[in-house]
């Protein structure tokens, strides 16, 4: 059979049991709304500062690619992958330890207050700075500095161990145990500086490679857009101006490092073409100087013009020749210079060499060069994408080297073809002297040289300006700016977690104490076990020290509460048991001892006495009798029920005792306590006393055994019109509900009504606030509040 307890309890009634404890909840939210307002006053403020740049594909790079844009899928992973390049540069060590360095962010300024300290960054009353740390200092957090400003030229120092003491003047060199230092006021703002006067100023310096490593956790570098090249920088700080600052820089570095990169090509070109103008202006000189001494020292004067009509048909053939050991020469250069350089330098680009397949190869070899060395500055040589980069550029290396090679050769072929040409002019002008022959070779090496000098002129000028008209990589959309709604802490969402964990922990700490609850409470767990039983009495709490018994014009919580139960019993008679007689048999048990079933049985005599009716109590729990608590020590001696039944000889009267509180109540004690209490009531003689009882009372009240430790009471159950059944609320455990229940059931015990004892204010009928408040017992208002 399912228990009772098992029945689902109402809503409102679950509400109920929490609102009763409503004061508890709205101290626990008032406690936690201060407990956050408290939190957020003090807690450090973090507001996220953003800028937006976009970084721009390299223009030589993405015509390269521009064909392969169709291939979709891998083009896109190509061109992500190159993004992400550039994010890992934004969130390398080596570029924030600049704007570290770059900012003096390392060295902390804070204003001490009496609870919060608070950083200071737009405006400092005065500026530290560290000149020089002795052994390993540097590289360790020195110890942290305590200022206190004393006018505008005179300042204290010390730190918090109290090693460092002293009183000195701005502009002095302080030396200290980890290095020496000087301080500047800043007196540009002299209002400003007037307000830090008297108070105190903590400095601290942070070694810079674990200041970068903060920033680097701190800084969030993010592409957000599919195949674009937009990205965002974002940073959380309580001080946005220094956050701001440092995006601004970081994207400053960024530009100065890309733009860096870049040079490094252009300046190789030219570096090189200046190393062959070198050669070239001392080649050029020599064949000049050989003009002269050749002219000089054969008193030539205008041979060409002797030559002039054979020179004019073979004007197409020597331009030819001359484009050719143009060409012959660069290309002869370049494989000198491939040949004697390193695999890491970069080649010359654009020297003029004809064929577009060895330019774009150049460009590209020289674009893998920098792309390697950009990673390996945040990686090592053995990145699987470094390796795979070494191996293209031996590639592109060897293919440029053999196209050099191939190239030279078709030009020589060509040279020979072009002197067995020469030979066959010279012999149409064999007319001409050899002076004038050795003459015209001279003017032709001048001529070459004068020619490639310009050309490298040329060239030297292109790279120049190209090194001069770099611009930035990363454009700035937005620069840095922060939000005026700090994003930590989140007020609303702090109050309203403190709200709600002020009704929780109220509402966990009520539902534990339910859930453990294994005893009886109020009325309403009565009613779930005895749904057919009345329940015709509620005796309210009382505490130690108070008066346990109803006196005479008693108006208190206690006397209203028997009162209720008086004329509770009354209609129960008239109702239940129409019986004819005038006399009343209440029997009084309880299931375990401590119920409070002789504080109920006594107090239910003297509420019956104070209507004038005659009342008599019978102790009849004779084995461990406690009504003679109520008695004085004159009665507590007398005899009772077990010697009237022992004894035939001794009468009623002489076991009745006349109570002190109220004439009209007599008291029979349990007398001497018996070797065998159930077989002595059993007699014939303890029916006989009732009968007598009840022909000289109006009530018989009868304080019985427990009915589930002994036998006793349902042995005399049947001599009882109504059978009252003490349940103490808060003591009387739910699961010793079933005896009773199952003693009714069965018919042990007849004519049961239930009063429950010891019962909470609080809990009065089914936990109503009320209670007995229209009697002139009035509770301290702080009980009331509780209540």
């Amino acid at each position: 059979m399912e228990s009772p307890y098992n029945q689902e309890i109402s809503l409102k009634e679950q509400i109920d049991q929490y609102s009763r404890y409503w004061f508890w909840f709205v101290l626990f939210v008032i406690i936690s709304l201060i407990g956050a307002y408290i939190y957020l006053r003090y807690t450090t403020t973090l507001y996220e500062s953003k800028a937006t740049i976009i970084i721009k594909e390299d223009l030589d790079r993405s015509s390269e690619l521009s064909p392969f844009s169709e291939l979709g899928g891998f083009f896109s992973r190509y061109r992500n992958n190159e993004i992400e390049n550039e994010l890992a540069i934004f969130r390398s060590k080596r570029l924030i330890t600049d704007v570290v360095e770059e900012l003096e962010l390392n060295i902390l300024y804070e204003s001490i207050g009496t609870i919060k300290t608070t950083e200071m960054y737009e405006f400092k009353p005065m500026v530290v700075q560290f000149l020089s740390f002795k052994d390993s200092s540097k590289s360790k957090s020195v110890p942290k500095l305590y200022f206190e400003i004393q006018s505008a030229t005179h300042f204290k120092i010390e730190n918090e161990a109290e090693t460092i003491q002293g009183e000195f003047d701005f502009g002095d060199l302080v030396s200290l145990p980890f290095g020496d230092i000087i301080v500047i006021p800043s007196l540009d703002d002299p209002e400003k500086f007037e307000h830090f006067i008297g108070k105190n100023i903590s400095v601290l310096y942070r070694p810079i490679d674990k200041m970068s490593q903060v920033f680097q956790n701190r800084i969030k570098v993010n592409n957000d857009l599919k195949n674009s090249n937009v990205v965002e920088l974002k940073m959380q700080s309580p001080v946005t101006q220094k956050s701001e600052d440092f995006i601004n820089e970081l994207i400053f570095q960024y530009n100065k490092d890309a733009i860096h990169d870049r040079n490094q090509v252009a300046q190789k070109t030219s570096n090189f073409i200046d190393s062959r103008l070198d050669i070239i202006t001392q080649e050029l000189d020599s064949v000049e100087r050989n003009k002269v001494q050749f002219k000089s020292s054969n008193r030539l004067t205008n041979i060409e013009a002797e030559a002039q009509l054979i020179l004019e048909n073979a004007s197409e053939f020597n331009k030819r020749q001359f484009d050719v050991s143009t060409q012959l020469e660069l290309a002869n250069t370049m494989i000198d210079y491939m040949e004697n350089a390193s695999s890491n330098d970069l080649l010359p680009a654009n020297i003029g060499l004809d064929g577009e397949d060895i330019g774009e190869t150049v460009n590209n070899y020289n674009s893998l060069i920098l792309q390697r060395n950009k990673l390996l500055k945040s990686s090592t040589a053995k990145n699987p994408v470094v390796v795979n980069l070494n191996n293209q550029i031996v590639q592109f290396r060897n293919t440029i080297l053999e196209s050099l090679k191939n190239t030279s050769n078709a030009l020589k072929i060509s040279m020979r073809d072009l002197n067995y040409k020469e030979s066959i002019l010279n012999s149409k002008i064999t007319g001409v002297p050899a002076k004038e022959k050795i003459y015209r070779d001279i003017e032709r090496q001048q001529i070459i040289k004068e020619q490639l000098y310009l050309f490298l002129l040329q060239q030297r000028e292109e790279a120049n300006i190209s090194l001069a008209v770099t611009s930035p990589k990363a454009k700035i959309v937005d620069r840095a700016y922060s939000s005026n709604v700090p994003v930590y802490p989140k007020k609303a969402l702090i109050y309203l977690g403190a709200f709600l964990a002020g009704l929780i922990i109220p509402f966990l700490f009520i539902y534990i104490k339910l859930l453990l609850n294994t005893k009886v409470t109020n009325r309403r767990d009565l009613e779930l076990v005895f749904s057919d039983i009345s329940i015709i009495g509620e005796i309210p709490k009382v505490k130690n020290g108070d008066n346990d018994s109803v006196s005479t014009n008693d108006r208190s919580i206690l006397a209203e509460s028997f009162r209720i139960l008086r004329t509770n019993l009354q209609y129960l008679f008239i109702n239940k048991l129409n019986s004819g007689s005038d006399a009343h048999t209440v029997f009084v048990t309880s299931s375990i001892k401590g119920e409070g079933k002789t504080f109920v049985a006594y107090n239910l005599a003297l509420t019956l006495a104070l209507t004038g009716k005659k009342v008599v109590l019978v102790g009849a729990d004779i084995r461990n009798p406690q009504l003679h608590r109520y008695l004085s020590d004159k009665v507590k001696m007398a005899k009772g029920l077990t010697n009237f039944i022992i004894d035939p000889n001794l009468t009623l009267n002489e076991i009745v005792e006349h109570s002190e509180q109220n004439e009209h109540l007599k008291i029979i004690l349990s007398g001497d306590i018996p070797p065998n209490p159930a077989e002595l009531l059993m007699q014939s003689r303890t029916k006989d006393l009732f009968d007598e009882l009840k022909k000289s009372f109006d009530f018989v009240i009868v304080d019985t055994a427990p009915s589930m430790l002994v036998t006793d009471t349902i042995l005399i159950n049947r001599l009882a019109d109504v059978t009252l059944y003490v349940i103490k609320a808060g003591f009387t455990d739910k699961k010793l509900m079933d005896f009773p229940k199952e003693a009714i059931d069965d018919g042990r015990l007849s004519n049961v009504a239930l009063v429950l004892n010891h019962v909470d204010l609080n809990n009065f009928g089914y936990g109503n606030k009320y209670g007995y408040s229209y009697s002139n017992e009035k509770l301290p208002i702080y009980k009331r509040i509780f209540k």
